[in-house]
């Protein structure tokens, strides 16, 4: 199948959705910081010819195609951000091998500052469950090669199904070798990114054990749309990130710091309207960044959730929590059970839980920003309950939840908990970032009478990539605080099963029709370039329980 498309707008052959807020914002401070950089970084040949110099990537497979990215840089000025550079043809070749001796598609695009160089390519016409290789070629330059696999088809058999989980990448903190480890595999359907692909604060302000390992471009905290492409574009350089991409598609979805630490529909518990502007300004801003910068499709009303179908063996719902969010309790009171407060938003919930009963795949995973399990700090003594609220954002006197969790919206929780074992909804299996910790969970109808109460799900959530955690913010060795911690949680939260509060690292989600299995992987120093991988724990769901079980091997 050999395709051409001819564009002024890349995102045209992305989405007739697609963001269309178009005014470029000139940073001249952020250039003139940047550009020399950059220049250096370029071949002596980057005058004549354009370069790719953050990659290539695919994302949100589908049965029949695949979505295509790239950004290229025209010339030393053409930063991110920066809102220079001619405009630029870019095409691209996809085959069926590494070799490109059998071609399937090509097609081209014209990159401009508009869209700050970016390309997307939306190819149809691939075969289900099939490895294809593709580049990117501009002005005689060719991009890396990169690998990406289609999805099986809607209504087939599929005997196995394997991704890669992660979350909570802060440049700051370290380096990205969770990432590299990932893309060592080799043996990935997909890798799920479940938000904080970037973080917003300025340099040195986020938790870094109070060192700087890498610092942030632009040092600022990111508030305009220069600020986000040029964030978002220093984040693409990360060698081991690139990597990644070019082994697998993602599959991902945005949380708050991809905006502001606590994001809700009206602003953010980082945001202070006027002195930072509008928020509406920003929020448009960082969504226009995001949709110009990752391989994702705009889904309903420009947002991330959306569902993808792997077989007859999974879906996958993906959700947005910050889009329609309420504005976060600000303590434990009766005004998280306030049924006209939500997290997901009518519309989205009752997409959720249409497509949840309708579904005839063997497993129902969701991709899911925050927790769902609910929480229960427990008896922890001062020193670390103060630790655990800055993580969590809580009030440091104690407090019994996370508000901005779904503890904070309970009756979304119980109106789609009920959904589930209303219409003996099995095999739901909720995977969620965000709090930079490990964890495996049932999640109970009614957590105060657990385990009398049944559990309509399982949970499993992965630590952070670099973001610290309770042992990053003690500034103690690691494993001291979750020898501590955890089973003080564990006996407060009957059903938390394990939960390790100190370590960086990934999981791999291995899916058959009989069990789900998450293996929880760890790295030695996040700080070390070089940092080497371990397996850490193993934990299952099997079909029909709706529990979770240790496992002691990896698969």
């Amino acid at each position: 199948m050999t395709s051409r498309h001819r564009s002024s707008d890349p995102a045209d052959a992305l989405n007739s959705r697609a963001p269309r807020r178009r005014t470029v914002v000139k940073a001249a401070a952020a250039t003139a910081v940047l550009a020399a950089p950059l220049a250096a970084a370029l071949p002596a040949r980057a005058a004549e010819a354009p370069v790719f110099l953050h990659g290539v990537a695919s994302g949100d497979p589908l049965p029949d195609g695949i979505l295509l990215w790239t950004r290229v840089t025209p010339g030393p000025e053409a930063i991110p951000g920066s809102g220079l550079g001619p405009d630029t043809e870019v095409s691209w070749t996809v085959a069926r091998d590494k070799a490109f001796t059998s071609i399937v598609a090509t097609g081209s695009t014209v990159a401009t500052a508009a869209s700050d160089h970016t390309v997307k390519a939306d190819i149809r016409g691939l075969q289900p469950a099939t490895d294809y290789w593709f580049r990117f070629s501009a002005g005689g330059t060719d991009s890396p090669i990169a690998r990406t696999r289609t999805t099986p088809a809607a209504d087939a058999s599929v005997a196995n199904l394997r991704f890669g989980v992660v979350s909570c990448a802060n440049w700051e903190a370290g380096y990205f070798s969770a990432y590299r480890h990932l893309a060592a595999r080799g043996d990935l359907d997909a890798w799920l990114h479940l938000g904080d692909y970037i973080y917003e604060y300025k340099s040195g302000e986020y938790g870094t054990r109070g060192t700087v390992v890498r610092p942030h471009a632009p040092a600022n905290e990111i508030l305009t749309l220069a600020d986000y492409r040029t964030r978002h574009g220093r984040y693409k350089t990360d060698p081991d990130l690139q990597a990644l991409h070019h082994k697998a598609p993602v599959v991902a979805i945005w949380d708050d710091h991809e905006f502001a630490d606590n994001t809700w529909s009206g602003g953010a518990g980082n945001h202070t309207e006027g002195a930072e502007g509008a928020w509406a300004d920003r929020q448009a801003a960082a969504k226009q960044a995001y949709f110009e910068w990752m391989p994702v499709r705009p889904a309903i009303a420009g947002t991330t959730y959306r569902r993808l179908r792997f077989g007859k063996l999974a879906d996958l719902a993906l959700l947005d929590l910050r889009s329609f969010r309420s504005q976060q309790a600000s303590t434990a009171s009766g005004a998280v059970d306030d049924p006209d407060r939500t997290l997901t938003g009518r519309a989205q919930l009752d997409w959720l839980k249409s497509g949840l009963k309708s579904s005839d795949t063997t497993w129902r995973l969701v991709g899911n920003s925050v927790m769902i399990s609910p929480f229960a700090v427990g008896s922890l003594s001062a020193d670390l309950l103060k630790p655990l609220a800055k993580l969590l954002g809580l009030p440091q006197e104690g407090i019994a939840l996370n508000t901005d969790q779904w503890d904070g919206y309970t009756d979304d929780r119980r109106e789609l908990l009920a959904h589930l074992r209303s219409n003996a909804i099995r095999n739901t299996v909720f995977l969620t970032g965000d709090i930079h910790m490990a964890w495996a969970n049932d999640v109970p109808v009614d957590a105060g009478t657990y385990p009398l109460s049944p559990s309509a799900a399982t949970e499993f959530v992965v630590t952070s990539v670099t973001s610290d955690n309770l042992d990053d913010i003690v500034k103690v060795p690691e494993g001291v605080v979750s020898a501590v911690a955890s089973p003080v949680i564990r006996a407060a939260n009957r059903h938390v099963h394990w939960v390790d509060t100190d370590r960086h690292g990934y999981g791999v989600l291995d899916i058959t029709a009989d069990r789900a299995q998450m293996d929880y992987y760890v790295l030695s120093d996040r700080t070390n370039s070089n940092a080497t991988s371990s397996w850490a724990r193993s934990y299952r769901t099997r079909s029909g329980t709706q529990k979770v079980e240790r496992t002691y091997d990896p698969v």
